[in-house]
């Protein structure tokens, strides 16, 4: 019997929706939050939420806002930053979907 326990998600992608008070750069005041709601629409409308499937969460401060804004996916751990839907589109088919990292949005 093995002792190593699979993944209860195929794909788990965290976005950083942190905000800073003040100059310092953060991931939700270039529209996190917007766009992490956007990708969870789309895994659903994709037929990948759920167990054993695709969970989009919030993270708090994944402490690279200044690259940002950010995701990251596991269990590749593979970080990404991105602009627009089309990016996170980009991602999702690409990485969560087909396994290929996503060479010019990674950081």
């Amino acid at each position: 019997m093995s002792d190593v326990k699979e993944s209860y998600y195929q794909r788990h992608v965290f976005f950083c929706c942190n905000q800073r008070e003040g100059a310092r750069a953060s991931c939700n005041a270039k529209g996190a939050s917007d766009l992490r709601d956007y990708a969870k629409g789309r895994v659903k409308q994709m037929g990948l939420a759920g167990a054993g499937k695709v969970r989009v969460n919030q993270a708090g401060c994944l402490d690279r806002c200044e690259e940002g804004p950010i995701i990251v996916v596991y269990p590749e751990a593979v970080w990404y930053t991105y602009v627009d839907r089309e990016d996170i589109d980009e991602i999702l088919e690409e990485h969560v979907v087909h396994g290929r990292v996503v060479e010019r949005l990674k950081i």
